[in-house]
């Protein structure tokens, strides 16, 4: 595979600003990928994320069961992110579905690695490495799909290089699908409201490619991460009862530990940190106020229910000059 040619959005291209108009994309886009698909297969890596799930959902309206979805879990997904692909996409959309569990693949693999960057790139190559070897066990695909949106074209200049499928090995071959490709992320969601898919998949918060990996800070361990995974759910519950969300909102479990009470005895807990920004374009963000009745909420959820962690902290640091996230 080789990278694109940069492209501009096409003037007639109206902004997606409504559902009527979100139907007439999907129409159009529907019989475009009919006329260059064919009957031919497509291959597509589904996090769950809004855009491959947009993606997703439109070739299934348009070619059916010739679209075959590879969903890897890799241990850094949020709680209950999988099996919410797996109900939206095999049960309710009768999807194509692949699902690996890779989860011991990649943490042996993350073991001992504090280096942010060391993590990512172990994250990324493994990721290609089990997508790659799954496309191996396939016939006859011709396609590849691809989330591909406006912005990725804009801020690469034209090579879509961050997305995990990028550097798939040339010998496949494949031609690329990118049905999304002229929007940007509020008419991709305006699309997948109007395709039905569920509002937490379509609202779904950006989250990094590395997943709780880099939330995870320091060298991640298997218990720390899971302690993770069920603050941030409890984070993400609280703060999305508030009238108005912020822009996004998690939380990190640094690699340190502090003293703490329990049973009348000390013992060394983790720190929870909830982390919350207001942002127009991410490359500047502010901290918003959050009512001290959440955070007291969340705090006594933490405690009460995340195994070895005995602090909640709250970042209240701008970008710049802290970034929104840690690592």
């Amino acid at each position: 595979m080789s990278g694109y040619i940069y492209e501009t959005r096409p003037e007639s291209l109206e902004r997606i600003t409504d559902l009527d108009r979100a139907q007439a994309f999907i129409d159009g886009q529907v019989k475009a990928l009919k006329e260059q698909i064919g009957d031919q297969k497509v291959l597509l890596a589904l996090s769950g994320g809004v855009d491959s799930s947009v993606v997703a959902a439109l070739l299934i309206k348009a070619i059916g069961k010739n679209l075959t979805c590879v969903h890897v879990n890799h241990g850094l997904l949020r709680k209950g992110e999988s099996d919410q692909v797996i109900k939206v996409f095999r049960e309710q959309l009768g999807a194509n579905l692949i699902y690996v569990d890779a989860v011991d693949r990649f943490l042996d693999a993350l073991a001992g690695v504090s280096d942010p960057e060391k993590k990512r790139k172990i994250i990324g190559s493994i990721f290609i490495d089990v997508f790659a070897e799954e496309a191996e066990k396939l016939s006859d695909i011709k396609f590849l799909g691809q989330g591909t949106i406006y912005p990725d074209i804009l801020e690469s200049k034209g090579v879509k290089a961050h997305h995990n499928v990028g550097g798939l090995p040339d010998k496949f071959k494949f031609e690329l699908v990118e049905p999304v490709k002229f929007l940007y992320k509020d008419e991709v969601r305006v699309v997948g409201k109007a395709l039905g898919l569920p509002d937490n998949m379509v609202y779904r918060q950006p989250f990094p490619g590395p997943g709780l990996g880099v939330r995870c800070v320091g060298a991640i361990t298997r218990d720390r991460l899971e302690s993770l995974r069920e603050a941030d759910a409890i984070v993400r519950e609280e703060i999305e009862k508030l009238p108005k969300v912020p822009w996004q909102y998690f939380c990190v479990i640094p690699d340190f530990m502090s003293t703490g009470i329990k049973d009348a005895k000390r013992y060394m807990g983790w720190a929870v940190v909830i982390r919350a920004v207001n942002t127009v374009d991410a490359v500047t963000a502010t901290s918003p106020e959050i009512p001290f009745k959440t955070l007291c909420a969340i705090r006594d959820r933490i405690i009460a229910n995340v195994h070895g962690v005995n602090r909640v902290l709250w970042d209240i640091s701008d970008k710049p000059v802290s970034t929104i996230e840690w690592e």
